[in-house]
């Protein structure tokens, strides 16, 4: 896959794509790892040496925005971003190397009904994520 339909994305919806805009969603778009606003910059900078951080920074607003990429909360506190999964789908990251893989279905609705009954609240949606080791690393 190419970062093509996410330029043409941001195009559309009235953003310029600067060289500095097509370094970081290409880098983004390739990445097969949660890659923290840091890691896009350094690697980003390799195919545009005139990017500035906050260019970085905006554009991954902007790819978030438009549900491109998603966010992915670290156990260190660091947030990353990795490319959006398509429909509902939860996320399986490694603590080692920050590979990160979607994966479907889930049964929590029993969960959910519980917490749902014990605080009050209406559950509308959730987000779940897993953190372990790959296969890789273990």
């Amino acid at each position: 896959m190419t970062a093509i339909p996410w330029l043409t994305q941001l195009q559309e919806n009235g953003y310029r794509l600067t060289g500095a805009r097509r370094a970081v969603v290409e880098t983004v778009q390739q990445a097969t790892h949660a890659l923290t606003p840091l890691q896009v910059f350094d690697l980003a900078r390799k195919k545009y040496p005139a990017l500035g951080l906050v260019s970085v920074y905006r554009t991954l607003e902007k790819l978030e925005e438009l549900h491109l990429i998603q966010r992915v909360h670290q156990p260190q506190g660091c947030q990353a971003f990795i490319s959006a999964g398509s429909g509902h789908q939860h996320l399986l990251l490694c603590q080692n190397c920050g590979q990160v893989e979607f994966f479907e279905g889930d049964d929590l609705e029993a969960l959910t009904s519980v917490i749902s009954q014990r605080t009050g609240y209406q559950i509308k949606e959730h987000w779940l994520q897993l953190f372990g080791l790959c296969r890789n690393c273990q």
